[in-house]
């Protein structure tokens, strides 16, 4: 069989905080293979090894260990440079967000793509950014702050079209919860907005049939979302 060797790196927004719902097997795809919740605190030697033990046993793996590394830690605390895991993840303050605001990918409504900010700005033409940030503030959600925001996608969703919405501040990082922070914007859109919401519909990351909503969330939408 073919060896694999991981070189093990830190987990960049911590090792220690967990959130989200498990991965239903029955709403696997490109988007998630095994079950793992959203945010799952793991490194990706550890999640290699989860990922040899239920579904590659007879791979030869073989993890290069990290030094120096406590799960507490984020990564701008390692020292190291940042570099992007993605041409939309540029900066740590993009992954501090994205594991709730990846869930606007499964709508109609911009996260930000196009932007110089993306996932920590997200809108529509349809929003009033002042009425949407008085209403998410109003839910004191842990320590974040939405600011009223209005940008112009060079692509993706919108391009070009001037959409209002909010810029979300982190007041403290170890005490933000994003997922929960990304249930709630949704929820506060679709109750603003009841006409103009909207799920986007498959295909989406090589998914043909089930909602992209519901492979973000690895499960049913209705369990989150009364739909």
């Amino acid at each position: 069989g073919v060896a694999v060797v991981v070189l093990d790196r830190p987990n960049p927004i911590n090792g220690v905080t967990t959130e989200g719902p498990v991965l239903d097997l029955v709403y696997k795809s490109f988007v998630g293979l095994h079950s793992i919740p959203v945010r799952h605190g793991k490194t990706i030697g550890e999640l290699a090894q989860q990922f040899r033990d239920e579904a590659f046993p007879k791979c030869r793996l073989w993890i290069l260990p990290m030094k120096n590394w406590n799960r507490q830690i984020w990564f701008d605390q390692t020292g190291l440079p940042w570099v992007m895991p993605s041409p939309n993840m540029p900066t740590l303050d993009t992954t501090t967000v994205y594991p709730g605001m990846c869930l606007l990918e499964g709508t109609n409504i911009s996260e930000g793509r196009g932007t110089t900010r993306p996932f920590e700005i997200f809108g529509a033409p349809f929003i009033d950014a002042e009425r949407l940030c008085s209403e998410l503030n109003a839910l004191r959600l842990p320590s974040v702050f939405f600011r009223e925001n209005y940008s112009q996608p060079t692509f993706h969703k919108f391009a070009g079209e001037l959409c209002g919405g909010a810029q979300i501040h982190v007041t403290d990082r170890n005490a933000f919860r994003p997922f929960q922070t990304g249930i709630e914007v949704i929820r506060c859109i679709r109750k603003l907005y009841p006409g103009q919401f909207a799920w986007k519909q498959p295909p989406y990351e090589y998914e043909y049939e089930k909602m992209p909503i519901e492979i973000l969330l690895g499960g049913p939408v209705n369990e989150t979302f009364n739909d």
